[in-house]
C-alpha cells in the first residue's frame, strides 16, 4: 500500500494521494507534506528528473520536424530550399510535387492553384497576397504562420515583434520557433543573453525533430566537456540525415568516443534518411531548375 512520504498517511478512501510531478518516485496526501518533506527529497527529486529528461531528450525520433510532403507523402528534404511553404493552407510542399502541379497546369492551360488546398493563385501582387493570406493563418493559431511571421519580423530587424511571434508559434509546438528562440536568447537578439533558456529551447526543438538544434545542443555540450552527450546528438542529428553531425561522428569514432557498431549503425540510417526524401518526380524538379 501507497503512503504519504512525509506524514506516512495510507492512500485510503477519504485520502487520495498524488505523485511528485517532477519525478514521479513518491506520493504525498497534501501540498503541505509536500513542502515539509521537501529539504529531505530535493537532491533524490533533481536526480531522477533529469534522468527522465534525458529519456525524453535523447529518444531517437522517427522523423524530421517537417514530417512529410502531404501530396506524395514522402519525407521532405532536410535541405529546406527543396521544398516550399504555401501560404494559402500554410502546408510545406516538396518541390517535386509543385512542379508536377505547374506542368499539369500549363499542359491544361489551367488556372494557377495551390497543390494542397487548391486555393485560386493570382499574379498580381504575389507577395501582398501571400503575407494576406499569413495573415489569415495566424489569426486561426497556426503555428506554421505564427513562424514564418516572426521569421518576416525578425529580417526586418524587429525583434521584439519576431520574439512575439515565434513564443506563440514555440507555445504551440513548433520546433523551429523553439530553434529560432535558442538563438534570440544565445545572441541576445531583442532579449538578454540567458544561456538556460537558450538550452531549453535547443532540447524543445530537438525533441521536436529539429536536426539543427539537435547539432547545436551537441556543440553546447562537447564545450562543457560531456564527449560522450555531445556524440549521442550528433547521432541523432546524423540519423535523421545531418551531414555535420555524420562528420562528427565520425570523428567521434576516430577518437574513441563512438563505438563501431554505432558508427555503422549511424551511417546506415543516415543514408537511408537521404535515400527516404529521393523520387523521380523530385529528380526531375531539380534537373529543371539547374
Amino acid at each position: 500500500m501507497m503512503c504519504c512520504a512525509a506524514c506516512g498517511n495510507a492512500e485510503v478512501d477519504d485520502i487520495k494521494l498524488r505523485k511528485c510531478t517532477a519525478c514521479y518516485l513518491v506520493k504525498y496526501c497534501s501540498v503541505k507534506c509536500q513542502r515539509n518533506h521537501r529539504p529531505q527529497h530535493k537532491n533524490e527529486c533533481k536526480k531522477r528528473a533529469a534522468e527522465l529528461r534525458d529519456e525524453i531528450l535523447f529518444k531517437q525520433t522517427e522523423s524530421r520536424d517537417l514530417g512529410d510532403c502531404p501530396i506524395c507523402c514522402i519525407p521532405l528534404p532536410i535541405d529546406p530550399s527543396k521544398s516550399m511553404l504555401i501560404a494559402c493552407c500554410s502546408k510545406f510542399i516538396c518541390k517535386g510535387c509543385c512542379h508536377a502541379s505547374e506542368v499539369r497546369e500549363l499542359e491544361g492551360n489551367l488556372q494557377p492553384k495551390c497543390p494542397f488546398c487548391r486555393h485560386p493563385r493570382t499574379n498580381n501582387d504575389e507577395e501582398r497576397e501571400r503575407n494576406t493570406l499569413m495573415v489569415k493563418r495566424a489569426e486561426a493559431n497556426d503555428p506554421i504562420a505564427f513562424h514564418q511571421m516572426g521569421g518576416k519580423r525578425h529580417q526586418e530587424g524587429d525583434y521584439d515583434g519576431a520574439f512575439q511571434y515565434w513564443t506563440k508559434s514555440a507555445a504551440l509546438g513548433h520546433a523551429g520557433a523553439h530553434f529560432n528562440l535558442s538563438i534570440m536568447y544565445g545572441e541576445g537578439q531583442g532579449v538578454e543573453e540567458n544561456e538556460k533558456k537558450e538550452v531549453y529551447h535547443l532540447e524543445e526543438a530537438a525533441i521536436g525533430g529539429n536536426p539543427y538544434a539537435r547539432h547545436n545542443l551537441a556543440i553546447v555540450e562537447g564545450k562543457s566537456g560531456r564527449y560522450e552527450r555531445a556524440m549521442k546528438h550528433d547521432i541523432v542529428a546524423a540519423n535523421l540525415g545531418h551531414d555535420i553531425s555524420l562528420e562528427h561522428v565520425s570523428e567521434g569514432f576516430k577518437a574513441g568516443f563512438v563505438s563501431k557498431e554505432d558508427f555503422a549503425a549511424t551511417l546506415r540510417a543516415h543514408q537511408a534518411a537521404l535515400d527516404a526524401t529521393k523520387s523521380a518526380q523530385r529528380e526531375e524538379a531539380e534537373a529543371v531548375e539547374e
